[in-house]
């Protein structure tokens, strides 16, 4: 038999999230954002249920073949762009629209010769400062674009930094909209967040495309000010084990390595086979939720490479029996329906969703399932 830990992939939730964008704003083109693997979900097995958006950007030219490769004949945006001066021979060859955020990227198209002019996104450095030109030298960026033959159309983008906290997108959409307003073509702005938080600012004078990532696989951009039931958000990963041992603790008796938990009473514990090598962060403190047969505890102790321990003591509940074999979910739906959000296992390590998701190890086995209907909450019995 195959160790008990399993990923599994909720379709018709891709599809509701990607619905959800759609609705936040309803007459803006979609790049579904699938760098990172399709931030750890798979390329190949998101693709099919997030076809009917507009475009996929992708991080690099590897992830824009795979794309084409499974038969995607729309747009595909580079997010960074060309790394070196014969990736442009590639964009010609798979017809990859692609970011220009620095003047040695104008330099390779300057040089590049081809028959086939680029579509380019022109990167403005609004306030986030990794890439972009400043708005001070995005319209001599913009200008000396314009001149090159080697140039079809030229889109304007940019990234906003704080769209998922109080602080906002209001300065800089201020800044990019002063710099470009009178500049020609599609425009490209709202990331999840902003997608989500201010999709009313969006118009036709400041978006074009929206780029929704971390929304598109059931997370919430902004936890834990709003949780992914706030945005009407559907989980789309699922993680689950099995317990394959249990313990009984007396007062006084540690828990794995180091004993970074010591029984306070006597307790019932279980060995779930989950652990950091299976890209569950080890940072997770006693504490952490987790369901049992869809019934919420705690983990306890240090996370292993393999193995962590979780607390059984209140359970059963009801007359449910749980031991040996029992099922464990990790982040997203048990057996009974319950949910526990990932941005609630992420946000207890100190970290994100997103971390959690693209962490997924390749010795995790994926599977589909192709949900009839989006899922739904049910209330914990023991909460």
């Amino acid at each position: 038999m195959p160790r008990p830990i399993l990923a599994t992939l909720h379709t018709s939730a891709l599809q509701h999230n990607l619905k959800r964008c759609r609705q936040c704003v309803p007459d803006t083109k979609i790049w579904a954002v699938i760098k990172a693997n399709a931030y750890g979900h798979g390329i190949d097995r998101v693709f099919e249920w997030l076809r009917s958006a507009d475009g996929f950007a992708v991080l690099d030219l590897h992830e824009a073949k795979w794309v084409r490769s499974l038969g995607w004949r729309g747009p595909i945006l580079l997010l960074e762009g060309i790394f070196e001066p014969q990736d442009l021979e590639l964009c010609s060859q798979l017809n990859v629209w692609h970011t220009v955020h620095c003047n040695t990227q104008i330099d390779m198209l300057a040089s590049h010769k081809t028959k086939v002019p680029h579509r380019v996104f022109l990167k403005m450095n609004s306030g986030m400062n990794r890439l972009g030109f400043t708005p001070e030298c995005y319209r001599a960026a913009w200008t000396r674009l314009g001149a090159l033959s080697q140039v079809d159309e030229i889109s304007l983008m940019t990234h906003f930094s704080r769209a998922d906290d109080e602080c906002g997108i209001t300065e800089q959409k201020h800044v990019f909209d002063h710099i470009t307003q009178d500049l020609p073509g599609e425009r490209s702005l709202f990331n999840s967040a902003a997608t989500l938080r201010y999709g009313t600012l969006l118009n036709t004078a400041s978006g074009d495309w929206i780029r929704p990532g971390i929304m598109l696989y059931g997370s919430s951009p902004d936890h834990p000010v709003h949780n992914r039931a706030d945005w009407n958000l559907q989980p789309v990963m699922t993680l689950s084990s099995k317990i394959i041992a249990t313990q009984t603790l007396r007062k006084g008796d540690g828990v794995g390595y180091g004993a970074a938990f010591v029984a306070t009473q006597p307790m019932h514990i279980g060995c779930v086979a989950c652990g950091y090598a299976d890209g569950y962060p080890r940072h997770s403190p006693t504490g952490t939720p987790v369901l049992v047969a869809g019934h919420r505890t705690r983990l306890i102790g240090r996370v292993s490479m393999d193995m962590m321990a979780v607390d059984l003591t209140d359970l059963p509940v009801s007359g449910m029996t749980v031991g040996v074999g029992s099922e464990v979910t990790l982040w997203g739906q048990a057996c009974n329906g319950a949910l526990l959000d990932i941005d609630e296992v992420a946000h207890s390590a100190g970290t994100l969703g997103y971390e959690l998701m693209c962490a997924l190890a390749q010795r995790v086995p994926v599977q589909l399932k192709y949900d009839t209907a989006p899922l739904q909450p049910v209330r914990f019995l023991n909460a």
